[in-house]
């Protein structure tokens, strides 16, 4: 005969639901967590979990009560095709913990595909950690709605690609670029605004116009012969 909710007796029901509070009470699959600390040379983190934890007490009830610290928790960047995106995590960020199906022991080691290590399912000891999610109390403002950003959480700072195909770079600090394979920029016009300073040999295929003064195209008026100076360029 199937069983059914009918054919169980209230004392079966009553056991039946306190499992599957039981069962879910440690069945863990994503919670809202803050970083205490963060390991850049094993990419991983220390978190405590945000949100309290339900157990059943002995008496039937349930108990509220903080998680314990999770530690060696691997950290998620963007990542793809030999490339990464990577930020600074510091204490006190919020981050989404995410918890595996199995338990990650033996891949985390060696990667690659490979036997779990033990029987346990969406445990506290298999954690992700996802850098980002914000609370009402921490959330940034002023988030571009037709552009992507790479920013500062005040937008002080920013690169910015805009759906119109512009491209920006703001910063109320330094802008520093190094390339040992050259620097190429092509563009019908550029504008420098702000003193140039060139350190190493200028070459120009085309003409260098200063005030008005062409540098190929210029004369120099009172010019004679014998040892005097001409006059400055026209």
């Amino acid at each position: 005969m199937a069983l059914t909710t009918e054919s169980l007796s209230g004392d079966s029901l009553e056991v039946l639901s306190s499992l599957a509070t039981a069962i879910g009470n440690e069945l863990h699959v994503a919670l809202p967590a803050v970083i205490q600390s963060f390991d850049p040379q094993s990419v991983t983190c220390v978190i405590k979990p945000l949100v309290k934890s339900r157990v059943m007490a002995s008496d039937g009830g349930v108990i509220s009560q903080n998680y314990p610290l999770l530690v060696d928790v691997p950290v998620i960047f963007p990542r793809g095709g030999g490339c990464t995106l990577t930020f600074p995590i510091r204490e006190g960020d919020e981050c989404l913990a995410i918890f595996a199906d199995r338990a990650i022991d033996f891949w985390w080691q060696s990667g690659d595909t490979q036997e779990t290590a033990s029987a346990r399912q969406h445990s506290l000891s298999d954690a992700f950690v996802i850098p980002g999610p914000q609370s009402q109390a921490r959330k940034i403002v002023n988030i571009s709605t037709d552009s992507a950003q790479l920013r500062t959480d005040d937008g002080a700072a920013f690169i910015e690609v805009a759906a119109g195909h512009d491209v920006q770079v703001v910063t109320p600090g330094k802008l520093t670029a190094s390339a040992e394979q050259g620097v190429t920029v092509t563009a019908p016009a550029i504008v420098l605004k702000g003193d140039v300073t060139i350190n190493g040999t200028l070459n120009v295929d085309g003409d260098v116009t200063a005030a008005g003064i062409s540098l190929m195209g210029h004369t120099h008026p009172g010019v004679q012969s014998g040892s005097g100076n001409t006059g400055k360029p026209q």
